[in-house]
């Protein structure tokens, strides 16, 4: 399915069968968010807070995320927990979980939703990594390496279905095949295109939450990819003179019609039923489309072996952290 066919059927999915109303009763739970200080990840946040759930909003601004912390307050008259976080550098992430563990025993739903879109290609992140991969693929990775004792930990004191990981993705994930000598900078990346350099990472995205459930499934683990939609605080408008046609093409819808695109509260419908509507539990391993619905990711994600070839880099990575 090309870019442009995508853009068509996320302006126009049919309505949800899942709301917010849907939403049972969530206390007890503990959940954390990353770049929860906006769009879909705030009003994640916030849905969660009014259903009783324990919420951490990790973000690497720390004043924005006091500003989120507030405004969140107001919206629900319950109090969120700020975890400072930044994806883009692997000693910070260990650093952040570190704090965490300090603070929790339990953790039930992990919204791994922080991103960024189409940054200058010269933007890398402290440690050298492609920024869109480094942030979206290995920052959750490291993060997601770090919190796997304390959710299994959780899921065997839970009812099954439980523990929850929502990886957040992009119908972008069709067309980004991974090129490994892009992942780090060099001149390969630097010949490369920064828009298929975010497919690249939202395919990442995709096959790593394949893995997960491959690999984490049966210690109580639900992971699933969670494809939010064309929601206006999530996007932004790239310099077409630096994307492929396919690309300008779905800039040019999107510049034409922002009247049809969706505001936030849609956005995040499709990771609030992954990470909490019971039926739900039974999603591990799928990719979900708005709204709410089983979708089907590219097959070239899907491949056992690339999830292998993937998460074997992702470890040789960090090993040394």
């Amino acid at each position: 399915m090309g870019v442009v066919h995508s853009i068509f059927r996320d302006l126009f999915p049919p309505a949800p069968h899942f709301t917010v109303e849907s939403i049972p009763d969530l206390s007890g739970k503990v959940a954390l968010i990353t770049g929860a200080n906006a769009g879909i990840g705030k009003e994640t946040a916030r849905v969660l807070l009014t259903n009783n759930a324990k919420v951490w909003i990790a973000c690497r601004n720390v004043s924005k995320g006091e500003a989120t912390l507030k405004e969140l307050k107001e919206l629900t008259g319950r109090d969120a927990h700020l975890l400072k976080l930044d994806l883009a550098n692997l000693k910070s992430v260990k650093q952040s979980v570190e704090e965490f563990l300090q603070r929790e025993t339990q953790l039930h739903i992990l919204f791994n939703n922080a991103g960024v879109y189409g940054p200058p290609i010269g933007m890398v992140t402290d440690d050298g990594y492609d920024l869109q991969f480094g942030t979206h693929v290995l920052g959750h990775f490291y993060l997601t390496k770090l919190l796997l004792p304390i959710l299994t930990s959780t899921a065997k004191s839970s009812p099954e279905g439980t523990v929850r990981i929502v990886n957040t993705t992009s119908a972008a994930q069709g067309q980004g095949k991974l090129r490994f000598d892009t992942f780090m900078d060099g001149p390969k990346r630097r010949a490369d295109n920064t828009f298929r350099l975010y497919a690249q990472s939202k395919a990442g995205n995709v096959i790593f939450s394949t893995e997960l459930h491959r690999r984490y499934h049966d210690q109580g683990i639900v992971s699933s990819a969670a494809h939010p939609g064309l929601s206006l605080p999530r996007l932004v408008t790239p310099c077409a003179g630096l994307m492929p046609t396919r690309f300008y093409q779905a800039s040019l819808i999107l510049r034409l019609n922002p009247l049809l695109l969706w505001d936030v509260s849609h956005g995040a419908l499709t990771q609030l039923y992954a990470g909490t509507a019971p039926d739900a539990a039974m999603l591990g391993g799928q990719y979900l489309i708005p709204w709410a619905r089983i979708g089907t990711a590219h097959p070239y994600t899907q491949d056992p072996e690339l999830g292998k070839e993937l998460w074997a880099w992702l470890e040789e990575q960090v090993a040394k952290l």
